[in-house]
This record gives C-alpha cells, sequence and structure tokens, in this order.
C-alpha cells in the first residue's frame, strides 16, 4: 500500500518522526479519537484558534524536532483568556530558540484523570505490534502494559484491556463513568492497521490517552517514529 500522503512529505523533508500535529493527523485517519487542536503561526492565530476551540486550552511547541517539551517550558496549560494565551505563545515562542517548529499548537484542556498509554512496535521476529497499558508517569514505573501482534480484532484489543493489572481503571471510578471500551478497542484496531498498511511507521507513542470524566477516551499526545523503509 502506498505511503500516506503525511508520511510521504515527511520523508521527502529527511524527517524521522512526525509531528505531534502530524501525528494525530495520521492517527485520526484510522479511527483514534485525537484531542481538538488548531496549529497557529502567530499569537493571533493562537487567541481565534482557542475562541473556536473553547477555554480552557493548552499551548505546546510543535515539531518534528522538538521533545522534552516540559522540561524546555514549551507547554502551557489550563489557560483560560485570550491574554494568557498571547503571553504563553511569547514565551513557547521565546524558549524554542533555533529549535525549527511549524508553529504553536492550540489544544482543547481534556478534563479527566485516567491515563492509559497505547501504541505501536515493529519486533524484529513478530513484526508490528498494538501495546496497551497504564499512561502518564505509571508507564515506565508500573510497566503494566499487554502486547498483541497486528493485525487484532476488536475482541483482541478487549483482551488486552483485561490483561493489565490496572484493568478496574476502566471501570467507573469515584463518580467518573466506564471507560468506552468500544472506542478504546477501535483505536487499538486501528493502530494495529497503520502497522500493516504503513511500512514507514517504526513505532507509535499515544502518551497520555486521557479518559475523559464522561469516559470518552482521547488522544492528547502522540509521537509517531518513521524509518526508511516507506521509501
Amino acid at each position: 500500500m502506498n505511503a500516506d500522503p503525511v508520511i510521504t512529505a515527511a520523508l521527502e523533508r529527511g524527517q524521522k518522526a512526525l509531528s505531534e500535529h502530524d501525528s494525530k493527523v495520521l492517527m485520526e485517519k484510522y479511527g483514534i479519537p485525537v484531542v481538538s487542536e488548531r496549529l497557529a503561526a502567530n499569537s493571533s492565530e493562537a487567541v481565534a484558534a482557542a475562541g473556536e476551540i473553547g477555554y480552557p486550552v493548552v499551548l505546546k511547541a510543535c515539531g518534528p524536532e522538538i521533545s522534552h517539551k516540559t522540561e524546555r517550558q514549551l507547554v502551557a496549560v489550563g489557560l483560560k483568556s485570550d491574554a494568557e494565551v498571547t503571553q504563553a505563545f511569547d514565551r513557547i515562542t521565546g524558549n524554542l530558540g533555533d529549535t525549527p517548529s511549524e508553529g504553536v499548537l492550540v489544544q482543547k484542556m481534556v478534563p479527566g484523570e485516567r491515563e492509559l498509554v497505547i501504541g505501536l512496535i515493529r519486533d524484529p521476529q513478530f513484526g508490528p505490534c498494538v501495546m496497551f497499558g497504564l499512561g502518564g508517569i505509571f508507564t515506565e514505573i508500573l510497566k503494566d502494559t499487554s502486547f498483541r501482534v497486528a493485525p487484532i480484532t476488536e475482541e483482541d484489543a478487549s483482551q488486552m484491556m483485561d490483561d493489565i493489572r490496572a484493568k478496574a481503571i476502566l471501570g467507573p471510578v469515584r463518580g467518573m463513568a466506564p471507560a468506552d471500551r468500544g472506542t478504546l478497542a477501535r483505536a487499538l484496531v486501528g493502530l494495529g492497521t497503520i502497522g500493516m498498511e504503513q511500512e514507514a511507521v517504526a513505532e507509535i507513542d499515544v502518551n497520555p490517552l486521557i479518559i475523559g470524566t464522561d469516559g470518552v477516551p482521547v488522544a492528547v499526545d502522540a509521537l509517531v517514529i518513521l524509518s526508511d523503509s516507506g521509501e
């Protein structure tokens, strides 16, 4: 299958990864729910985007070479006014220095305390494998994850959810709605399909995937790593 245009363009530019925005553009095509966001080139566009999306919002520097956003102060959360967006935009772009960027992402701030991780890796022996587990800071600390070789079915995805030790997080917790397992299953199936159809995708990391207070899962951060095999 031909590579997706987003991937083709990135490879032609010599990128080793998609930007966060392009990563989500790709994933959304495969049925993975992503946060509402706009890419802004200047503070006026950022303010307009925030008005369209609705406050509160999050601002992030965006580009294929941008990593460690929090440590470099390239993220601002909980912004509630045009003035705060303008100030945050100027601060983030000032902290970028010489790092190339595509602009600043303006994202809807998603309410929810439950964070998951979903992703894709290419195993040398088994090929593309889908991953599911606890997200946020607990991904590395607890290593509570499950894997399946792609392609997977929604039944496989449901079994992956039941495999983790902390599966109770998907149920009703502290008055929050249970996770929408159907949407979550389709997202995992979509990751497997990307692995089967897009050979240039070496790895996908979606962390966190937030389970909203309404139970709907939403990818708020994503990274797609590329190889040159899709050229």
